[in-house]
């Protein structure tokens, strides 16, 4: 099996503040989607491993919720401390930002980075919307001096454009070592988790500025019967103002959901989909430690 004679293998936190393409990056890598993306920030809430295999590396990617300042709910600590908990426990770390531009949350980032041992690259994003490339020089210069980065790549995610420039140099940061994972494995993360992702990303991109923040999607059936796929998706939000927005007038903004998450999930399984959605309340969710693990937010 190829994978047993890897030269390179080793874990890579893929880090940043919310909204600066860091599972764009990652589904770009590997070619295909592993975590769901909208344009709203906070949209990770999990760590997701992404596992490209090659020739000779295996890379382990682990995809972070956006780190950010304050943490008025138990759901904003929860992420902020999966993406934190990663940074001193890889090979390397990719920081990502957003083009030009820096941030508080940004800092606050490069704060976290202070004292781990893994190099860190700097992956200037979004290049493909920046309208003068000639600001990246000197706008390069002054990150250089926040901190010694192994190196600072001007990258986009969205358009592919100096991808494989930040992989090479990641795999050459990697340490001699033979495969952790199977040659053929993306992730670590179930069909059943995927499924109850993309339920949340159709929501999310939906749904106006304050709502999504509010639901959380839980599976509770997951079968495969004559080669149709039965899911069954409870939708959980804090509020019943809120029950009635996500299902929408006469149910219009359930269904469309509901098709656009079913028509998404056969292409990823392959399989014929038959989606069933339900919207309940539980009051607080969001800030209830015990909700938070029994929804499945645990490290």
């Amino acid at each position: 099996m190829k994978s047993e004679s890897l030269s390179h293998c080793g874990y890579v936190a893929i880090v940043g503040r919310p909204n600066v393409g860091k599972s764009t990056l990652l589904n770009r890598i590997l070619g295909q989607k592993i975590s769901i993306t909208t344009r709203k920030p906070q949209t990770t809430r999990h760590q997701v491993l992404g596992i490209k295999t090659t020739e000779d590396a295996q890379v382990i990617y682990v995809d972070t919720p956006g780190l950010h300042r304050g943490s008025k709910k138990a759901m904003n600590r929860y992420m902020n401390k999966a993406a934190a908990s990663v940074i001193n426990d890889v090979d390397v770390v990719v920081f990502v930002v957003d083009g030009l531009r820096w941030l508080e949350d940004d800092q606050a980032v490069l704060e976290k980075l202070a004292n781990t041992q893994a190099p860190v690259i700097l992956a200037l994003n979004k290049l493909d919307t920046l309208a003068d490339r000639e600001l990246l020089l000197p706008h390069i210069q002054q990150l250089s001096e926040k901190m010694s980065f192994r190196d600072i790549i001007p990258i986009s995610a969205n358009k592919g454009e100096n991808i494989e420039v930040l992989e090479n140099l990641v795999t050459e940061l990697l340490p001699a070592s033979p495969a952790f994972f199977p040659e053929d494995q993306v992730t670590d993360k179930s069909e059943r988790f995927i499924a109850a992702e993309l339920v949340r990303e159709k929501l999310m991109m939906r749904l106006g500025q304050e709502v999504p923040y509010s639901l959380t999607v839980e599976i509770e059936q997951f079968k495969l019967e004559k080669e149709v796929l039965h899911i069954n998706a409870l939708i959980w939000v804090e509020r019943d103002n809120q029950k009635t927005i996500v299902i929408g007038k006469h149910g219009e903004m359930l269904k469309a959901v509901g098709k656009q998450a079913r028509t998404e999930m056969e292409k990823m399984f392959e399989k014929k989909v038959f989606l069933k959605l339900w919207v309940k309340v539980k009051d607080k969710w969001a800030d209830d430690e015990r909700a938070l693990q029994n929804l499945g937010y645990t490290e």
